[in-house]
């Protein structure tokens, strides 16, 4: 099985399309943050989700933290998965599940630091897939992703060989660095937003030499 492909900051079903055409596995829909670029409105991220088939994941990039709010955010955009982007409370999960149970759950763990691999470990039992992105939630204004910036790989590499779930890698991947990325990390899938965009629209040509270049790894 080769690397899962996700394609994120999907603004348009024009981009879902080209992205999906491309050989996408995966796509991301990003609602409202604190911060960073992709957003769309959740009616757009509805839109957009009822093009994709339904054995193509769409996540759901969504910065709530409260169980019920999260609930209501997946109900109001019809995504087949959820990616928590902040640290959601232990207890949450319970909740989710429970009312959510076809939905698949993918907590972003912001590498900063050794701690990061603590905190993956907490959520393995917890979410189906882990996310290793290079925000930091910790700022005034959070940072929940799309920076576009690389983290320690070191740190990434040792949570994909601790944990037992799948885990993808996002942060500064482009067509340039994947292939290295994948031989190092050994993630079982990468994420992309800002590497395959130019002046911040989704770049076919970057997309297919990104794609290539996971496939032929």
């Amino acid at each position: 099985m080769g690397t899962k492909i996700k394609i994120c900051c999907i603004s348009s079903q024009q981009e879902a399309q080209i992205a999906l055409d491309s050989g996408a596995d995966v796509l991301g829909l990003v609602a409202k943050m604190p911060s960073g670029p992709g957003t769309i409105a959740d009616d757009l991220i509805q839109e957009i989700a009822t093009i994709i088939p339904p054995h193509i994941d769409s996540f759901l990039l969504t910065p709530k933290t409260d169980p019920y709010e999260i609930i209501a955010h997946q109900r109001a955009t019809g995504t087949n998965c959820i990616q928590l982007v902040d640290a959601v409370p232990v207890e949450a999960y319970r909740v989710l599940r429970a009312n959510l149970p076809n939905i698949k759950l993918i907590q972003v763990i912001h590498v900063t630091s050794e701690e990061s691999i603590i905190e993956a470990s907490m959520y393995e039992s917890l979410a189906d897939i882990i996310l290793l992105d290079s925000g930091n939630p910790n700022l005034v204004v959070k940072e929940l992703g799309g920076t576009g910036r690389k983290h320690d790989w070191d740190i990434s590499k040792r949570i994909v060989e601790t944990v037992s779930i799948p885990v993808f890698l996002a942060g500064g991947l482009n067509p340039e660095n994947i292939r290295e990325a994948i031989a190092f990390v050994k993630p079982y899938g990468v994420d992309i937003c800002s590497g395959v965009r130019t002046d911040g629209k989704l770049d076919p040509k970057k997309l297919g030499r990104l794609i290539q270049a996971v496939n032929n790894y």
